[in-house]
């Protein structure tokens, strides 16, 4: 999970972010103008900023220089805007920029570009002796995700003295995974084959969701969907990745 702040003057784009960066895990800050954005930075550094190039007040690339002029180009940014020119992305770019992303931005290269501005941000704060654990890359169409395989331990990890009542398969029910592992136990085959459907569905992606602490491009690789269908799915079945994101915390 990182803290990622979105500048865009357009409330539709800071929605669709948010909303997207929220699903992956992300805790997502919103500004609507450079002012507010010269705010948040000062109040805090985010692990990175996605910086839209034209607004109204001051444009992305003025905020940017101010930035680096100052000493607070200290985390990743990435540039967006539907009509800069080649020659507005390379000076971005010259003066610190990380990425720059050309509105309407495509899922698959968002989703990319943050993955590699938060390695990037990472690899800015590791001490000298840091060594990283290995990850696997996985290839996913579009572009590629990196991830640790082991990210979660494996449900039979969890004993049944962490507390709370134990489940045939050795998952406690007062965890997130004994819960929805608990639902999925009580669903009735009395109901409408589409509704007994439904509800097994609806906990095995719960289960997924929970298992990948909330991340759509896991869920995603592990269920075998595209996220476009991931996506329409989940709220088919009224599933709310971030809420599930929450609970495992």
């Amino acid at each position: 999970m990182a803290n990622i702040l979105v500048v865009d003057d357009e409330m539709g784009i800071r929605e669709l972010l948010s909303e997207i960066l929220g699903d992956e895990g992300h805790v997502v800050t919103t500004a609507e103008n450079a002012q507010q954005a010269r705010e948040l930075r000062q109040a805090g550094v985010p692990d990175l900023v996605l910086l839209d190039i034209w607004m109204p007040d001051t444009d992305g690339v003025t905020l940017l220089k101010e930035w680096q002029r100052d000493g607070l180009l200290t985390m990743p940014v990435i540039m967006m805007s539907g009509h800069a020119t080649i020659d507005t992305a390379v000076e971005a770019t010259r003066i610190g920029a990380l990425n720059f992303l050309e509105k309407p931005i495509a899922l698959q290269k968002l989703l990319k570009a943050v993955q590699q501005g938060l390695s990037h941000s990472r690899e800015a704060v590791r001490p000298a002796s840091y060594r990283p654990a290995p990850v696997a890359a996985v290839a996913n169409g579009a572009g590629d995700s990196l991830h640790a395989p082991e990210h979660v331990a494996p449900a039979a990890a969890y004993a049944p003295a962490m507390g709370g009542e134990t489940l045939h398969h050795g998952t406690p029910a007062a965890t997130p995974f004994g819960q929805v592992a608990d639902n999925a136990a009580n669903i009735s085959f009395d109901l409408p084959l589409r509704e007994a459907r439904d509800a097994f569905e609806r906990a095995y992606f719960e289960y997924h969701l929970v298992r990948e602490n909330g991340s759509m491009t896991r869920v995603a690789e592990r269920t075998g969907l595209e996220r476009t269908h991931l996506y329409r799915k989940l709220k088919q079945l009224g599933v709310e990745p971030g809420k599930l994101a929450r609970k495992n915390h």
